[in-house]
């Protein structure tokens, strides 16, 4: 291909597609480069959206096996996992047959190769289908890769074996019982999926809280509800020695120490969940003089997404700082926009990403959704803040629920009253917080939030509790 292009986009998910859709639209000649195996990305095939479709069918036959709660009686019920995956996977075809044709439409040209830098303006491709090479070159770019599993060594770990998040995504049989490696909020996810289904599950957090970003109140909620199932144990504050597999059981045992006692845990199977590393070892940055931090190698990119070098941008997992795909797809637009006023297509400043609304979801049992600071954030940014907290268990519509873990909070300006973050960890978690993102989009202060008003009796209404706490007189 001797073609040299406006805007080549190195990766075909949500960052990727993102930034080729608006490249297009701004008059760019764009090239797409993907070399999976089946197009996508990581949400739609592997993340985001397979995982919600299995925690869907746990969090219905969790509540199939609290009916008597309610006065009901569901009689037998029963876990088929064969048929949750056929579901999944007839869903996650829809999603991926739309994306597939949304890439192969003609708007850009989409190049089924992996890619690797040759210098800061050219790339050579090889063909998935054939192997056969070439050189195409570009007067910017983006890269946008993704990541994949990190893995962190542990004595005995390969040789017994495990699943990654990718194996429980596919699993038409069950273990009976599960070890759940990590704290995050992948490995949360699969652990309440698998408890939910009734399995046994065994947490093991490295770090002294399980969601180490988040504020401690907000993991405690969390890990307090967690605690009190019948089938989920959790301990954090670990360290990992070991992993045997007893050949004649099949049962696996991880040992490592909690507190001042060395601990063994057993069960049929591993979930491996430590986090996940940028895909930057095949590109060749070097060749670029593309700049990478960190062990995993993760793009080092300014506010308007570009990298070290101005015209190679970077978006999405493979550069962070926040793995979550509405910010992926927003860091994706600004490169193509940028890349259009670098080339003097458009005559517009440069964009730059802000974080002010950074919003994050977790679909536990209960859930937990956090926007904007929290308080360690706030505390760096020198923010003089004031915080409030109310429990679910003292509200009405989550009592009628039979939901009444957790808690939501809010954290204002003490001079001010404007709203700088919020955190939720209880029932509809994930879709409560937008409220917060709606009113924190337009400044809103604890004074004009309490004149919204909210329907009673809702979930949503337990936002006015904190929000009159932080209020400011006169």
């Amino acid at each position: 291909m001797n073609k040299t292009y406006d805007f080549l986009v190195i990766g075909g998910g949500s960052a990727g597609y993102a930034a080729a859709r608006t490249a297009h639209d701004l008059g760019l000649s764009t090239a797409v480069i993907d070399g999976a195996a089946e197009l996508g990305g990581l949400c739609i095939l592997r993340g985001c959206m397979p995982s919600k479709s299995l925690i869907e069918s746990s969090n219905r036959f969790r509540a199939m096996r609290r009916a008597p709660e309610f006065g009901l009686r569901a009689g037998a019920i029963e876990v088929r996992p064969d048929e949750i995956i056929a579901r999944k996977r007839r869903l996650i075809a829809d999603f991926a047959d739309y994306r597939q044709g949304q890439l192969a439409d003609g708007r850009f040209d989409l190049i089924r190769a992996t890619a690797a830098f040759t210098s800061p303006h050219s790339v050579e491709v090889s063909a998935i289908e054939d192997g056969t090479t070439s050189v195409i070159e570009f007067k910017t770019a983006l890269i946008a890769t993704g990541s994949s599993v990190s893995r962190v060594p542990i004595r005995g770990l390969e040789e017994a074996g495990y699943w990654t998040s990718d194996e429980v995504l596919e699993a038409e049989v069950l273990p009976d019982s599960i070890i759940v490696l990590g704290g995050g909020a992948i490995a949360l996810e699969m652990a309440c999926y698998m408890e939910g289904l009734g399995k046994e599950v065994t947490v093991i957090q490295r770090s002294k809280q399980i969601l180490s970003g988040a504020d401690p109140d907000i993991a405690a909620a969390l890990a307090t509800a967690l605690s009190e199932r019948d089938n989920l144990t959790l301990f954090t504050g670990t360290s990992i020695r070991e992993v045997r597999h007893n050949a004649g059981t099949g049962q696996k045992t991880v040992i490592f120490t909690h507190g001042s006692d060395e601990v063994s845990v057993s069960a049929a199977e591993i979930l491996y969940a430590l986090g996940r590393s940028p895909n930057t070892s095949g590109l060749n940055l070097e060749a670029a003089d593309v700049e990478v931090e960190g062990p995993g190698g993760k793009v080092v990119c300014h506010p308007d997404q570009s990298t070290s070098i101005p015209h190679i941008f970077a978006g999405g997992d493979v550069c962070g700082p926040h793995e979550v795909v509405h910010i992926a797809i927003e860091q994706g637009e600004i490169a193509a926009h940028n890349a259009a006023v670098l080339l003097g297509v458009k005559r517009e400043p440069v964009r730059e990403i802000s974080y002010r609304l950074k919003l994050l979801g977790i679909f536990t049992d209960p859930e937990v959704a956090m926007v904007g600071l929290s308080e360690a954030e706030a505390r760096e940014a020198d923010r003089h803040f004031a915080t409030a907290t109310y429990p679910f268990n003292d509200h009405g519509k989550s009592m009628i629920k039979g939901e009444m873990h957790g808690l939501v909070k809010m954290i204002a300006d003490v001079k001010t009253g404007e709203i700088l973050g919020a955190s939720v960890v209880g029932p509809e978690a994930v879709e409560l917080i937008h409220e917060l993102v709606v009113a924190m989009h337009f400044g809103a202060t604890t004074n004009e939030f309490l004149k919204i008003p909210h329907y009673h009796p809702s979930l949503s209404e337990i936002w006015t509790y904190p929000a009159e706490d932080l209020s400011i007189s006169g």
